[in-house]
């Protein structure tokens, strides 16, 4: 079995290490014998989505950013969002996750388009939301960092997780992210799946199902990985 991974920008969007989220889903899914092909998406490139199975969608600066915007509306923006509509798996980190939204409203009023892919907004904020933060993901503690001026609200929408430690979306309403079909959305960066294996199984595991049909994925040993984690949530919590 084989799997495309199409990594958005991945020259313009890697704020602290998200590229790292790449190689973790390449790491797990070569230890059961699943070949990852990496499409490395550019300006200018053409998108297909038939041909993707996983959509990795990163952060930048904001000069970053706009240019990554433009060049999504001007060339991929509709085969994008028939991919999210049509369950394409989908992880998008920080400004990727905003950018899929309406919106971005500056503190100082000013209204920036998003790709309007989901309907979820971000006001911007004066103060930043940093650092090391737990939310709870259907019984599992999610492990992440954060780093954002942005406020998102997600409305109606289903939120990725509940925070135990941090701010999440907004700092307000005690959500973390956003999760729309196959689509995940965090502000985690760090990157995110290193710190969270069955996330990153999960990922693989839409990915197969959608490309292949019911499949199942054999355990592995995260006995490394699982201390880890156990240090860190006693040191955060």
């Amino acid at each position: 079995m084989e799997l495309t991974i199409c990594h958005l920008y991945p020259e313009l969007l890697n704020m602290y290490g998200d590229i790292g989220n790449v190689y973790i889903l390449k790491h797990r899914a070569a230890q059961r014998g699943i070949s990852i092909k990496v499409v490395n998406h550019t300006v200018g490139s053409a998108f297909s989505s038939q041909d993707t199975d996983v959509v990795l969608f990163g952060g930048g600066q904001d000069f970053e950013m706009s240019v990554v915007a433009e060049d999504i509306k001007n060339n991929m923006l509709a085969p994008l969002k028939s991919y999210i509509e049509d369950g394409g798996v989908t992880l998008a980190i920080c400004g990727g996750y905003q950018m899929l939204g309406k919106n971005y409203i500056t503190p100082e009023g000013n209204v920036i388009d998003g790709l309007g892919i989901l309907p979820h907004y971000t006001e911007g904020g004066e103060k930043r939301l940093i650092g090391n933060f737990i939310f709870d993901y259907n019984g599992y503690d999610v492990i992440g960092f954060e780093n954002h001026a942005g406020r998102t609200y997600i409305g109606d929408l289903k939120p990725l997780g509940k925070i135990k430690k941090g701010y999440g979306n907004n700092g307000e309403d005690g959500t973390e992210g956003l999760h729309y079909k196959n689509t995940y959305c965090t502000y985690s960066h760090g990157p995110f799946l290193s710190k969270n294996p069955l996330i990153a199984d999960e990922l693989i595991m839409k990915a197969l199902e959608k490309r292949y049909g019911k499949v199942s994925l054999s355990p592995l040993d995260d006995e490394y990985e699982q201390s880890a984690r156990r240090q860190l949530l006693k040191r955060f919590a």
